[in-house]
């Protein structure tokens, strides 16, 4: 609840209209009303980003990847990559 100029209202201001605009969903404070203006400046929306995951490699490709960076170091870690993921999907 961006204003412009004199009229931006304040935080506690925002808690107090969603308060009395929502008084059926959970009370918001003005730490969250701060970290949600915070998100907008910096970004220029709300939404949810999704977290980046780091990808789960068991021992055995792990094993398989460093020998095969071994044989051969000059290989691309993208080519290595989809190497593995050729050998793991062969029966």
């Amino acid at each position: 609840m961006i204003g412009y100029g004199d009229r931006a209202p304040t935080q506690c201001e925002v808690v107090r209209l969603f308060r009395e605009t929502h008084p059926d969903l959970p009370p918001l404070n003005q730490g969250t009303i701060s970290k949600i203006e915070a998100q907008y400046r910096e970004m220029g929306h709300v939404r949810k980003v999704p977290s980046k995951r780091q990808a789960v490699v068991d021992d055995d490709t792990k094993l398989n990847l460093l020998l095969a960076l071994e044989e051969n170091p000059i290989t691309p870690a993208r080519q290595l990559a989809r190497d593995s993921i050729v050998r793991d999907s062969e029966p």
